[in-house]
């Protein structure tokens, strides 16, 4: 039996590739250990079908709601964690 969830209060470029690779797989010829902060997700290889799912898994293991054109707002993976945590913070905010 799984203890109780602990809310996490940072997202992570680690959390991110994770997630990634857990919702969607990753193509091949894209590695997601190199230099791609700054690199568009459909130049990953990730449609919206797989960010869709990609922002669902985010909700559901930081228990967040994030806004619904995240990322369409947010197209790489460093503005993406960005705005994750900037909705940890204003959600931590709410708790306080």
């Amino acid at each position: 039996m799984k203890g109780p969830t602990v809310a996490k209060t940072e997202f992570t470029f680690d959390d991110l590739k994770r997630i990634l690779l857990d919702g969607a797989g990753a193509d091949e010829e894209i590695d997601l250990d190199g230099d791609i902060l700054d690199t568009d997700f459909e130049s990953l290889g990730y449609e919206s079908l797989a960010l869709l799912e990609t922002g669902g898994r985010i909700e559901r293991e930081f228990a967040i709601t994030l806004d619904d054109d995240v990322f369409t707002d947010n197209s790489t993976p460093r503005a993406l964690i960005a705005a994750v945590n900037e909705t940890l913070r204003a959600a931590a905010l709410v708790d306080a």
